[in-house]
């Protein structure tokens, strides 16, 4: 077991964002794949906490497939509506309706959601606020733009965007916030912050983290921005990188769970 800095074990986990992927065949494939590796190498629950993130379309019927794995592989939403319960809201899926199907876990906060859907803290706080009262576990991103990084702005930006929801977070409720570190500029690009610029942003952020909440010394921090097995064992190493956010190699079975397992194997 690897000693954490901040005091107490924290259980890695290794998520995987599908984003708007992939078609059916591939995703029934990817599933069984996973399924298998797992089979034939279990990696324990107490290792490391597993979690996939398919289309909104799809969380049910991945949900359903894995059900049958030999571990729990939670299924996490990639979004969710700003309104809650129920109601005359044409396209929308509110934190209500995720818990309804047993759907724990939500992503918010993502910088493509941030960029290429303008949403902004209000939008955000009220996802946040709406999916803890459910009593969803929120993944919530991090990240700064290349441009904020050159200017020296980068661990102002991030404590900025955590600070951005701490009005909506009641106390008890940072039991269930996981927070995923994306630098922008990482993401897809195959650029990705180097283990010594990553670990730093975040110690910042379990730092920031600590003077909100008094759960800040247990509470996730993931890595994510073009992780892949090359990399995985480097970042795992890190004192404060208690998983990752896996993008892109999320799609390839056996490289998704090499991720999973240098994090279960290093923690």
């Amino acid at each position: 077991m690897g000693y954490c800095m901040s005091g107490s074990a924290i259980t890695p986990w290794v998520v995987g964002n599908w984003k708007m992927n992939p078609m059916q065949a591939e995703a029934r494939e990817l599933v069984s794949g996973l399924k298998e590796l797992l089979r034939n190498n279990p990696i324990r629950e107490e290792d490391c906490y597993l979690g996939v993130a398919p289309t909104m379309l799809a969380l049910s019927a991945i949900q359903a497939e894995f059900s049958s794995a030999t571990r729990v592989i939670y299924t996490v939403a990639q979004n969710v509506s700003i309104i809650e319960g129920t109601g005359a809201y044409t396209g929308e899926v509110s934190a209500q309706l995720l818990q309804d199907q047993q759907i724990k876990f939500v992503l918010i906060g993502h910088s493509e959601r941030r960029e290429i859907f303008s949403e902004n803290t209000p939008i955000l706080n009220q996802k946040v606020k709406h999916a803890l009262a459910a009593d969803l576990t929120v993944i919530y991103c991090v990240g700064e733009s290349l441009q904020q990084r050159e200017n020296g702005q980068a661990e102002q930006v991030v404590l900025q965007q955590i600070c951005d929801i701490a009005s909506v977070v009641q106390a008890e409720q940072w039991q269930k916030v996981v927070i995923a570190y994306e630098p922008i500029w990482a993401i897809g690009t195959g650029k990705t912050a180097s283990p010594e610029d990553a670990q730093a942003m975040h110690a910042k952020i379990r730092e920031g983290l600590t003077q909100i909440t008094p759960f800040g010394a247990q509470i996730a921090i993931l890595y994510g921005g073009s992780v892949k097995p090359e990399n995985a064992v480097e970042l795992a190493a890190c004192p404060d990188i208690n998983g990752a956010l896996v993008g892109g190699a999320s799609l390839n079975a056996e490289s998704f769970y090499k991720i999973a397992q240098a994090f279960a194997h290093t923690k």
